[in-house]
């Protein structure tokens, strides 16, 4: 049996609409695009803890990808209204996880997911979590971080 992954309470919404790029011939949303919107999710999370993507890398810190998982659950179509809803988990000494869900403008859900990210430098040795961040994210989602 496997444990339940550690989620922490506080989510950061963010709302956009389904452009007409992102959606096929059958007018439904792209696959791909629900991992864009995880990025926006992720970099709307960071922004609101207080650290900016762009602070983070002019302070020679990167957090790429190492994992990504989504599950759909119904379509989303051009022009819908779609909240992301992003919370933090999973901290370790390196990396930490978000997790997402996707939400339609009736309230169900579109899709769900998670990406894994590893804290590195500009060289992309990984480094550990430098304090600030930790203790920035702590602060913001109410909880210690180990």
């Amino acid at each position: 049996m496997s444990q339940k992954p550690q989620i922490f309470d506080r989510v950061v919404e963010h709302s956009i609409r389904v452009r007409y790029s992102e959606t096929d011939r059958m007018g439904v949303v792209y696959h791909t695009n629900y991992i864009v919107w995880f990025e926006i999710g992720r970099t709307e999370f960071c922004r609101a803890a207080g650290i900016p993507y762009r602070q983070m890398e002019e302070e020679g810190i990167l957090i790429p990808v190492t994992g990504v998982d989504c599950t759909y659950r119904r379509p989303a179509r051009y022009d819908d209204g779609v909240t992301i809803r992003t919370r933090m988990g999973e901290v370790g000494s390196r990396g930490l996880t978000f997790f997402y869900e996707l939400v339609g403008e009736d309230g169900k859900l579109l899709a769900e997911g998670s990406t894994r990210h590893i804290f590195t430098d500009l060289t992309t040795k990984p480094i550990r979590i430098p304090e600030n961040i930790r203790t920035r994210f702590a602060e913001f989602v109410g909880a210690e971080i180990s």
